[in-house]
């Protein structure tokens, strides 16, 4: 038998990939974290990460354990609903990012149509800057998204690095500005990759902007030029830009889920969600 507490614990340190924002995430001390990580470890019988002092990644078994993690905390969760007679209803307003559209998140959102039928889900995808103002104004219950460095608001899905992306077949001219494919104000990955080559002093230039991640992406594949995106989530078709093209680091991204007001009617189906997108947090990068 695995201890779901110590298999929710495991699944914010194989997410975040730090013990120290899995204790953040999850509100106890890092010594409890690492006690529950021994814990499962015992009980698997298996080394479920490899520490060092440069980080924290999963083995193998982690790997493993992954699915058996999420599939064993959401069995437990219908379970824990249906005995305690209480389903939840009601109308969930829910953004996220451009981001996730290519990821395995609407796996998630299907599973929590299936257990919780009775709440009316409807789903807006746009930009983080623009979730964010939209949440702010009380027009979403629940935000998927990226944040800024300086907003600490939101639990923390994972960290993951921003980086420049682009054809394989693209070759950069470092005697002429550096072609951009953006999304378009108030984009974060616009303002990091702007601000990183004006302290680099490099010029740049707008090749493309558009709202869509699936235009951007297609005009990077065209060779239009190069765009910042998230390690974990690059596209098929593209490729992180090697460091012989000279372009600044954008160092790292935070994406977090954040919720509206606590006494909003939607505040019990909005933490029912929450808790299904970080039990299935690792469905939501790219293989």
């Amino acid at each position: 038998m695995f201890d779901p507490v110590q298999l929710r614990t495991f699944l914010a340190v194989a997410q975040t990939l730090s013990f120290t924002q899995a204790a953040q995430r999850l509100g106890v001390q890092q010594s409890t974290v690492s006690q529950h990580v021994r814990k499962l470890e015992a009980a698997a019988g298996r080394r479920l990460f490899a520490r060092d002092t440069h980080g924290v990644e999963l083995t193998e078994d982690g790997e493993a354990m992954l699915g058996f993690a999420r599939t064993i905390l959401e069995a437990n969760e219908r379970a824990t609903d249906f005995f305690a007679g209480t389903r939840l209803r009601g109308r969930l307003r829910f953004g996220a990012s451009e981001d996730f559209v290519l990821t395995r998140l609407p796996e998630v959102l299907e599973g929590f149509r299936r257990d919780h039928p009775e709440v009316d889900l409807e789903l807006t995808v746009e930009l983080s800057g623009t979730l964010h103002e939209r949440l702010a104004a009380g027009r979403l219950d629940l935000v998927l998204a990226k944040r800024r460095p300086e907003d600490g608001r939101g639990r923390l899905i994972w960290r993951d690095k921003l980086v420049w992306i682009g054809s394989e077949r693209l070759r950069l001219d470092p005697q002429r500005p550096v072609p951009l494919v953006l999304f378009p104000q108030p984009a974060l990955t616009r303002a990091r990759a702007l601000q990183a080559l004006e302290a680099q002093g490099r010029e740049w230039r707008i090749a493309c902007t558009s709202g869509s991640l699936n235009g951007l992406i297609a005009a990077t594949r065209a060779g239009l030029g190069v765009m910042a995106h998230s390690l974990g989530m690059i596209p098929p078709g593209l490729v992180r830009v090697g460091a012989r093209a000279g372009l600044p680091d954008l160092g790292g991204v935070d994406f977090v889920l954040v919720h509206g007001r606590p006494d909003a009617p939607a505040s019990r189906p909005a933490e029912a969600l929450a808790a299904a997108i970080l039990a299935g947090g690792d469905r939501l990068h790219l293989p």
